[in-house]
């Protein structure tokens, strides 16, 4: 039989609605699992805007390089001889191939750059195998026909109409404004026919990749603000998780020992600032501060045992505090006053005497 308590925790915990932003932890494992704020729209534009601000640039590296390819097949097509020739044949064919590969490589090269570059600015350096594990979710019809009616197909549905109507005006616009040479372009000659070309595909290509980066920014807000929402938590799991690690007795051992650590340096800083340090002296050493407009009494602004007596010792001497040997009041003092308290009345006679030989000496 389940228990009516659990129950109404467990619905309970199902209805509560995630309100809470994500937890550094709940953000690393998101991470981990290759989940990032990402939008792939930020990558292409990118890669698109700088390769054909790159055959732009090499426009005319390009021209030269696709009229040797063109002239080499007009010169062996032409040549009756050479069609009979397999070496002259292969010859051009390599040759075209790696003028073709030459075109090529700088705009490859600038695409890869492109694409790191975008990536890496939109999520740092991130290596996930994750990602790249089957999910034979994906393989269920029903979960991806869910999938295909899902806001999120509508939304990439909108973005692709909006593009493709962008890149349909642009390619309009140019043709508008191009129309006499188009109705000529057979009339035209080599040379001419290849730049109007390489114009009509660059200018329409920069268009539209600067149309693509203008709403890929409003695409990497949407996908931002989408993690952001999916990686939410409800209160419930952010206690869970508190208690989690919280619980974690490496984590408490670790946490109590960088306590520890800062302790003893903050504690160490105030060696320096005592006027006398009174040592058992092997074992015990107390750190004594005076100052009337501050307390009524000395105060105890350090204290420690063995290894850390031993530390105080060998800071004061670095910090020209005196040191005095009294046995019985360094014990007395080590075991009944916390540091930054004020020694207790009894004691006031001894550490009255010794901090009066410390300032004879002071002042001798």
């Amino acid at each position: 039989m389940i228990d009516l308590d659990d129950l109404v925790i467990c619905l309970t915990l199902f209805s509560e609605e995630k309100t809470e932003k994500a937890t550094p932890k709940r953000r690393k494992e998101a991470r981990e699992k290759g989940q990032v704020a990402k939008s792939r729209e930020v990558v292409s534009a990118v890669l698109l805007l700088l390769m054909f601000w790159c055959i732009k640039i090499l426009s005319g590296y390009i021209y030269d390089r696709l009229t040797n390819i063109i002239s080499r097949f007009l010169t062996v097509f032409t040549d009756v001889d050479s069609l009979y020739q397999s070496s002259n044949l292969r010859n051009m064919f390599m040759q075209c191939i790696w003028s073709f590969f030459l075109i090529v490589l700088p705009i490859m090269a600038v695409a890869l750059l492109a694409s790191v570059v975008a990536n890496y600015l939109q999520v740092g350096f991130l290596f996930s195998t994750k990602p790249l594990m089957p999910n034979f979710n994906k393989l269920n019809p029903i979960q991806g026909l869910k999938r295909l009616f899902s806001k999120n197909s509508l939304i990439e549905l909108l973005k692709a109409s909006i593009k493709m109507l962008l890149i349909g005006y642009f390619i309009y616009d140019f043709l508008r404004d191009n129309y006499m040479m188009i109705a000529n372009f057979m009339n035209m000659e080599l040379n001419t026919s290849m730049a109007f070309i390489g114009n009509a595909i660059i200018t329409i290509g920069l268009r539209s990749s600067i149309m693509l980066l203008v709403l890929s920014v409003f695409d990497y807000g949407y996908q931002l603000w989408e993690f952001e929402k999916n990686l939410k938590m409800t209160k419930q799991e952010i206690k869970e998780e508190y208690k989690q690690t919280e619980g974690n007795p490496q984590v408490k051992s670790k946490i109590k020992e960088k306590q520890r650590q800062l302790s003893l340096r903050r504690m160490m800083a105030e060696v320096p600032k005592a006027d006398v340090i009174i040592t058992n002296p092997t074992h015990y050493a107390v750190a004594i501060k005076y100052d009337s407009n501050i307390s009524d009494a000395p105060v105890v602004t350090a204290k420690g045992k063995d290894l850390i007596a031993y530390r105080i010792k060998e800071k004061a001497k670095e910090s020209n505090v005196p040191v005095i040997e009294n046995k019985p009041l360094a014990q007395a003092l080590f075991k009944t006053t916390d540091i930054g308290q004020q020694i207790p009345v009894e004691m006031y006679q001894a550490v009255a005497e010794i901090l009066a030989f410390v300032y004879s000496l002071k002042n001798k």
